[in-house]
């Protein structure tokens, strides 16, 4: 069987969610009718709260299901090929809260690795995945008393530590302050260059979306635009002026 194809797409894709109001369950739209193929190393994805990011970013892995249409990653179904396609596809959550379940670091990364590695040898290799990102001097400390950007950091560790083929990260760079923003974009662009790995994530920070070899603008949940970061960070600006105008 020949190697699968190296892209993600998106065919007529439709969510949305059904709101009990007192005249019966109302059908609310997320995303409406999302056409879009990616094979870029790097993607950002622009859109303001509420219209539709992190729920377009959910379909990649399953987390979300389509209502209808189809998603294919690397021409495997979310849903239907489930465990394959979480293999592959790593998530980072804007909140590590929801991530970080153990009470170290160490011990969070040491869980990831729980069944690619044997036990004997998962403390060095969740060490060196921590000094990979350049923060094993966390190692040992209580998540507890981390920041939050520390905490975004270790997160990402723990995803990194299963060697994903593609990495999926919602704003993560809400709880960074510059010096670990920085270290984040050199880290990502790292990622892309070293181990391969593509990278696609959503954020209101047009400076870091400038990272990106592409950049989709969502709006009430289409994609609304699609071309470079600097093209679509300009239409992202004129179509917030507008419509607070």
């Amino acid at each position: 069987m020949g190697e699968r194809v190296r892209e993600i797409s998106f065919s007529e894709v439709s969510v949305g969610v059904l709101d009990d109001t007192p005249a019966g369950d109302v059908y609310r739209p997320i995303l409406t009718d999302v056409n879009v193929t990616l094979d870029e190393s790097t993607i950002a994805i622009i859109g303001a709260n509420g219209s539709g990011k992190s729920t377009l970013l959910q379909l990649f892995n399953g987390l979300v299901t389509a209502n209808s249409g189809r998603v294919l990653i690397d021409g495997l179904d979310p849903i239907e090929e489930a465990k394959q396609v979480r293999s592959r596809v790593g998530f980072v959550f804007t909140d590590p809260a929801a991530q970080l379940v153990m009470p170290t670091p160490l011990e969070d990364i040491e869980l990831s690795l729980r069944k690619r590695v044997p036990k004997a040898e998962r403390r060095a290799a969740a060490l060196a995945v921590l000094e990979e990102l350049g923060i094993a001097d966390l190692a040992e400390r209580s998540v507890y008393e981390l920041s939050g950007g520390q905490r975004q950091l270790v997160a990402l560790a723990a995803v990194l530590a299963v060697d994903p083929q593609i990495l999926v990260l919602d704003e993560p760079t809400t709880l960074l302050d510059l010096r670990n923003k920085e270290k984040l974009r050199k880290l990502l662009a790292d990622l892309v260059a070293r181990r391969g790995v593509r990278v696609i994530f959503s954020t209101h920070d047009l400076d870091f979306a400038g990272m990106a070899d592409r950049a989709l603008v969502v709006d009430s949940g289409r994609i609304v635009h699609d071309s470079t970061p600097d093209e679509a960070t300009r239409m992202y600006r004129e179509l917030i002026m507008s419509d607070s105008s």
